[in-house]
Order: structure tokens, then sequence, then C-alpha cells
């Protein structure tokens, strides 16, 4: 038995050959008999084998199964956990309630496999189911099946249910803990995951490892909360975790989107592990963001120099470089020698150049690109062509983008709202009611704009208009404070961007309370002068609020840093990074 089993371990790692020595010992085993035999545990490691296969035979592993007269526990475990793992994960649920339809016991790994196979699929509902057989046969008490549960439901959004389950666990080890902090960071509950990571440092049974600094610091990066992360990076370097270069990667990361450009920077140039491309593909992307194009190039160039070949997301960032710099030459030109460098441009790669040449004004040019792609009509072209159509006021491309983006089924809300705005900005209000008509019609709903900011180690948000801050009433004077003192320095309300058919005084007061104006106003009210404020905010900055905040900037003598959806802002002295072109 041990010699078969060491056999099976060794035929496991071997690749091809493998297959010879598993089909020699399944034919000795059948000609012997002992294929059928429950006490002999050889045989679903055969069938899990064929299951798990790089070749795709878990077809044939589910031929052995049904040549199994009474087939075990772990054979059916066997399959399961061949189908958790194949295209078709959804066939592992079906497999796991035929075994429950059965008469076959089911055990922790069962449970286990069915469960990593609702997480592919994200199955609330019989994720649900299992719990309850979890729960009903007292399988929680394993921990790697409590941590897969776990991670089952941050996955799926389950937030609540996660931390039901993590908080009920009797034994938790560090993979439960790394899994709730992961899925909390990728749950749009970031601080949460960020409080999770501080009270595990703080019971200190389990140091924080590799995994669970990767989740601190993604959230510390959705939340801008560079505080927190600057903590975190600390401890990396104590435990020496700075060693790992999936680490420093996440580090510079984290800085970049933080808005601390200069410090991810310095992560980067005194990395201690030897840089990846995933390193060089990082820090390139963070100039990018960050509107410094011409850094982010030269550091692309300086990639190939240090005999690190750029990759397709190398290309893309480069790019994205161009894209936000208004680099267009340049930009075509790193696009046009994608080919040459070996690297096939992707939808991303088209979507970028077309994005380039449309907020250049290059509308045709960008419409001959999208009318050309080889690899099929795809709808974020025609939403991009869309948005550029859109910024310098070509109805009839946009028209033609609007009809093409309906025929391929889109029913997002930006691809009508542009429109409508577009029609707006004409005072077409007959076409603007049409558009809202057929917004309705499709039940299509307008994702509202938020905005955040960090004072104190505590999250505040803000929505338009929003009066359900308990400080909402000194916000609202400091907001009146600025928009006097900016009017002295020529100051007029952007009402274009207000795309209603209201006055203009309403168009004033709609403008005056955008979210990303209250966060700034909060911001002003609740930190020292010397301190820098930073907000962020879901949806792209409007050209009123890139004015005021820029005169801000200069009038309190602030730094202002603003992360929209598409890239950050940096207000100092009256002007912006971006060079007022985003």
């Amino acid at each position: 038995m041990a010699n078969l089993n060491a056999l099976l371990q060794k035929c496991s790692s071997n690749g091809a050959v493998s297959h010879i020595h598993i089909k020699q010992l399944q034919a000795h085993l059948t000609t012997t008999g002992q294929f059928q035999s429950k006490l002999f545990p050889v045989r679903s490691k055969i069938i899990e084998f064929y299951a798990l296969s790089p070749l795709n035979e878990l077809a044939y592993a589910h031929a052995l199964f049904r040549q199994i007269n009474a087939p075990s526990t772990n054979d059916f475990n066997a399959v399961l956990r061949g189908l958790a793992h194949s295209s078709k994960p959804t066939n592992a649920v079906l497999w796991y309630r035929q075994m429950l339809r059965g008469s076959h016991r089911s055990d922790a790994l069962t449970c286990s496999f069915a469960l990593k196979a609702c997480a592919r699929v994200l199955a609330l509902f019989e994720t649900l189911q299992i719990h309850s057989h979890v729960l009903r046969h007292g399988f929680l008490a394993d921990a790697l099946l409590g941590t897969t549960l776990l991670d089952v439901y941050a996955k799926v959004g389950e937030i609540v249910s996660a931390k039901k389950v993590f908080d009920e666990m009797g034994v938790r080890d560090i993979a439960s803990w790394n899994a709730l902090i992961a899925g909390l960071a990728q749950g749009n509950l970031a601080s949460e995951a960020v409080d999770l990571f501080k009270r595990m440092k703080m019971e200190g049974v389990f140091k924080p490892n590799e995994v669970t600094v990767l989740g601190a610091l993604a959230a510390c990066g959705h939340l801008g909360a560079w505080k927190e992360g600057d903590k975190i990076h600390e401890y990396i370097r104590e435990e020496r975790l700075d060693m790992n270069v999936v680490v420093c990667n996440a580090v510079i990361d984290m800085y970049a989107k933080c808005g601390l450009l200069d410090k991810a920077f310095e992560v980067f140039d005194n990395i201690k592990c030897r840089k990846s491309l995933v390193t060089w593909n990082t820090m390139v992307m963070a100039f990018a963001v960050h509107g410094d194009g011409p850094r982010a190039l030269e550091l692309f160039e300086q990639m190939g120099r240090a005999g690190v070949k750029p990759d397709d997301v190398s290309y893309l960032a480069a790019l994205c470089a161009c894209n936000h710099a208004g680099l267009v030459d340049d930009g075509v030109r790193l696009f046009n020698s994608m080919a040459n460098c070996g690297v096939k441009p992707n939808m991303k790669h088209y979507g970028s150049v077309v994005d380039l040449l449309g907020r250049a004004g290059r509308l045709q040019e960008a419409c001959d690109i999208v009318k050309s792609v080889s690899m099929g009509t795809d709808m974020v072209l025609w939403q991009t062509l869309l948005g550029a159509c859109q910024l310098y006021g070509d109805v009839e491309m946009a028209e033609i983008a609007s009809r093409k983006l309906v025929e391929m089924g889109s029913n997002n809300c930006g691809d009508f709202v542009l429109l409508s705005n577009l029609y707006a900005a004409y005072e077409r209000w007959d076409d603007v009611g049409r558009v809202r008509k057929a917004m309705k019609n499709r039940d299509v709903k307008k994702v509202p704009g938020f905005s955040y900011i960090e004072v104190g180690g505590v999250i505040h948000k803000f929505f338009t208009s929003d009066k359900s801050h308990v400080k909402w009433r000194e916000i609202y004077e400091k907001l009146d404070e600025i928009m006097f003192k900016i009017k002295e320095y020529g100051y007029a309300a952007g009402t274009s961007c207000v795309l209603h058919d209201i006055g203009e005084e309403e168009k004033e007061n709609a403008l005056c309370y955008h979210s990303e104006k209250l966060a700034v106003a909060f911001g002003l009210i609740s930190t020292s002068e010397a301190t820098s404020i930073q907000v962020f905010k879901n949806l792209r900055i409007c050209r009123d609020c890139h004015d005021v905040i820029k005169l801000i900037s200069k009038v309190y003598n602030r730094e202002i840093i603003v992360r929209d959806r598409v890239r950050f802002h940096r207000f100092k002295d009256g002007a912006c990074s971006c060079k007022d072109y985003w």
C-alpha cells in the first residue's frame, strides 16, 4: 500500500510520463479485483488524478467512477473536485446534489469542493444550502471548510454572512483572517478590512503574513487611506516582508492610489528584491494616472533597456499615460509599434487609442479605428467614441454611435446620458425627453455621483446637495464663503455643465452643491491649514468643480488632490497637474 501511494505521488509530479504509470497501476488494480475494494483508497486518487489532469480527462474520470459498484465518499469527492476546477463549475453543484439525494455520506471535503464551485459562479442560493448542510452535520469545526465558506460569502458580496461565519468559528487560522480581510477589501467595505487588520495585530494570536498585508494594502488604496497604508508599510519593513516582490508591488500601487506618487517611486527605486514585470507596469501606470506622461514613457523605455520585455499591460499603461497627458503622436506611435514588438493589441489597447484620438478632436480617425477592428465589434469602443462626440459636440457621429450601441443591446446608463447631455448642450429638449423616455422604458438607472474624504481615520461620504452629514450647516456655510471669495478672482459658474431646461440661477445652485465641493469644504473646516486635502470621487470630475477647486487651492493656499474615476488631479496654487486636459 505504501509503495502504491508513493508511486501515485511520484506520478502526479512527472507530467506526461505519469499517465503511463497511472495506466499501468489502474490495469493492475482492475485485473486483481482491487479496484472495486472500498478499503483501497488508491482508487479515489486515480480518479482524482484524471479529474484534475491538465489534458482534460475529466470525462474519463467520470467513466471510471461509473464502473465502481459501490462508490465511496472519497470517490465522489474526487469527481467533485475535478468538476469544481473545470470550465463548467456549475456541474459540481449538480454532482453535489446528486450525491446528497443518494445514500452516500458527505464529509467536510465534499462541502469544501462544492463551495469552491459556488465561489467561481457566485452562486449565493446554493452556498446558503451548503452552509445549512455544514451546520447540520457539524462540519464547521473544520477550520479549512470554515475558511472556504467565509471566502465564498465574501466573493458573492454577502459580507455580513462572511463576518458571522468568522465570528462563529471555534478555531481560526491565519487563512480565515486573510480570507475575510481580502473579502472586505473587494466588497466595498475597505474601511472594515483595515479595522480587521488592526484587530488581528492587536489580538496577537497570528502575525499578519504576505497574504494579509496584500488585502490590507488593497483596502488602503481603495480608500486613499495613506496614513494606515504607511503603518502597514512600516510593519512590512519590520517583518522583512519587503523581500517579497508581490508585496512591494502592492505597496507601490497603494501609495499611487493614495496620491503619493513620489512615495510610490521611492519604493520602486529602492526595492530590495528583483523587480518583476508587474513592478515596472505598476509604476508606469502610476505615472500615467497621475498625468505625468513624460516620466511614464521614460520609465517604459528604461524597462526595455533593463532587459525587461514589455507585455500587453506595459503598452496599455504607456498608452494611458499618453492619453492622460495629451501626447497624441507618441500614443499613436506606441500603438503602431506593438505588432513589431510581438505584442498583439487587444480591445483595451484599441479603446485607449480611440479615446486618445477622440479627446484630441480627431474623431474621424477614431471612428475609422472602431470600424476597422478585426476582432469584432465591441461596445466599449463605440462608448468611447460616443464620449468623444459629446466632448466636441458632434451630434451626427454621436447618433451613429448611439444607434450602434442600441443595436448591440446596450443598457448602460452612461450611453444614454452622454447622448442626452449632447442634445441638452444644443437645447434640443425634445430629443432629451426622447432619450430619457427610452431610459425609463428600459429601466436604465443613472449611477449617482458621490465623493468621500478621510479625516481623523473616519471616512465621510457625500452626495450632491447632501444634508445628511452631522456638520452639514457648517459645510454649506463654508461653501457660501468659498463661492463669495473665488468670485473676486473672476469665477463665473460654468452653467453649461448643467444640462437641464431650467433658469441660470437654478443652474448655479445645482452646481454649487456637487459632492466633491461638499467634501472639499468639509476638509477645509476639519483640517489644519498646512494639511493637504484628498478627495475621492466615483465618477469623472465635472468642469465647474475642476475650476472651483483650482481657485480654492489658490485662495486658501491648500494642496487638494482629487482622484476621480479616471485619474488624479493635484491642485496647487490655482493650477492642476492635468493642465486642464482630462
